[in-house]
């Protein structure tokens, strides 16, 4: 599995006489770091790279926050179609995204979103599986805490706030780290919702690179090297997270 990652990261420090050597080899014999200035000479990689970083980064925070409001009113509030509701919630989750993806283009539109980094966030701003984590996670927790801070005369907002967040702190942990990486990889929409580079993402970016320069894989490797940095990094920072994060989805309920 890590044998792509490995060529990837040794031909994005090769010049392309080396990378194009038969047999490989594994350790650049001439290493070198012109396939990232050329990269960012070529492309305006830069600019993907940040509209990516923002654009990720502003979908993880809204999704933290609508999904652990959402989780907390549908798993400690009682008011009349709550089960309906959740019921709604859990069918979205069943319905491909290629199946939605038209009225929502059409509704993006409507609003004016294209070609801008908010239409670029627009259809992640709410997550459903979010929602579901939450309010499952928030079920495990004992009312007792609960009713005796409002006993006490806590507000709602201040027993959501300070009682029930940190409390779910390991699952709004997990909820971070894969929606953040999602929101980074995500390739479809950003193609389809975009037309320049001040709102295209590095993945996007990636594949119009590589359709110009298709013959420089050593650019190309360059490239996706940059693009695949932030979850590597993610991933070698945060791993026991991300491990503790897929038994949690799994187990919770």
């Amino acid at each position: 599995m890590l044998l792509p990652l490995a060529w990837m990261t040794s031909s994005a420090f090769k010049p392309l006489h080396e990378v194009m050597r038969i047999p490989p080899t594994w350790i650049p014999e001439e290493p070198t770091l012109e396939n990232f200035r050329a990269v960012f000479a070529q492309f305006p990689f830069g600019r993907y790279f940040l509209n990516s970083l923002i654009t990720s980064s502003l979908v993880t925070l809204s999704v933290l926050i609508t999904s652990a409001m959402a989780g907390y009113a549908l798993a400690r509030f009682r008011f009349p179609g709550r089960d309906v509701l959740f019921l709604m919630i859990l069918a979205s989750l069943m319905i491909p995204f290629q199946t939605r993806m038209i009225p929502i283009y059409q509704l993006a539109i409507a609003l004016h979103l294209q070609d801008t980094l908010l239409g670029v966030m627009f259809p992640w701003l709410v997550d459903a599986f979010g929602i579901f984590l939450m309010r499952q996670f928030m079920l495990t927790i004992p009312s007792d805490l609960i009713d005796a801070a409002r006993i006490d005369g806590a507000s709602e907002w201040r027993i959501f706030w300070t009682i029930m967040l940190p409390l779910v702190r390991p699952a709004l942990a997990a909820l971070a780290i894969f929606t953040f990486l999602g929101a980074w990889e995500e390739f479809l929409w950003p193609l389809i919702i975009t037309s320049s580079d001040a709102s295209r993402t590095i993945p996007v970016g990636l594949q119009f690179f590589s359709e110009q320069y298709g013959t420089n894989i050593h650019w190309q490797m360059a490239g996706a090297l940059i693009a695949a940095l932030p979850m590597l990094v993610v991933f070698f920072l945060l791993q026991r997270q991300i491990i503790e994060g897929i038994a949690l989805t799994g187990m919770k309920g």
